[in-house]
């Protein structure tokens, strides 16, 4: 009778501790899904011109790889303190729209930038940053989270060569804290790929 009772106290912990964690693992799915929705519904909207990539990193799986002419940062355009050791930290760029609707890279800083209207700030993944690796004339090469964009099954080869070619441009739609997201593709101009929200 002891043996039984053990052993469905045993199970019904066991059972318990099953269900939270798959309770937690849920929630915090739905967190980083709601978070990427919320950018898509309400963020900033941000035109971008893309570069060609290496064809040897072209397509990889179902995903096709993007570059931007803002992840190249000119040493001029940083403002403010740099830092003096080697960091692993995130840069600060400030966007602003050119007489063609894309936007580009004003100024860029390790500090955080105020907020100015007809501006919208982003904020590169952290990348290990050593003072010596910046002189005068040189340029750092930044990542934001958006250089991967992924597709249906097949459809890559196409938009790899109009990539190539300059015809690519991307709308992204960025957070308040300047976290950005794909919100669609376009293929000279029109709407070839829209990000859903969920």
């Amino acid at each position: 009778m002891m043996f039984t009772y053990d052993r469905r106290n045993r199970l019904f912990r066991l059972l318990s501790a099953a269900i939270l964690i798959a309770a937690l693992e849920t929630v915090a799915i739905g967190a980083m899904i709601e978070h990427r929705a919320r950018i898509l519904r309400s963020g900033a909207d941000v035109l971008l011109k893309t570069t060609a990539v290496d064809p040897r990193d072209l397509l990889r799986g179902d995903y096709v790889l993007l570059n931007y002419g803002i992840s190249v940062i000119p040493e001029e355009k940083l403002v403010g303190e740099r830092p003096s050791t080697p960091e692993r930290l995130p840069l600060n760029v400030r966007l602003t729209a050119g007489a063609d609707g894309f936007y580009q890279v004003e100024e860029a800083s390790f500090e955080t930038l105020p907020v100015r209207s007809g501006s919208v700030i982003l904020q590169t993944e952290p990348f290990d940053f050593i003072p010596t690796m910046l002189t005068a004339g040189g340029v750092l090469h930044v990542r934001y989270g958006i250089e991967r964009y992924y597709l249906p099954e097949g459809e890559g080869k196409e938009i790899e060569a109009a990539r190539n070619a300059g015809d690519v441009t991307v709308d992204v739609r960025v957070s308040s804290g300047g976290q950005p997201q794909i919100r669609q593709l376009r293929l000279g101009g029109k709407p070839l790929h829209s990000e859903p929200l969920y």
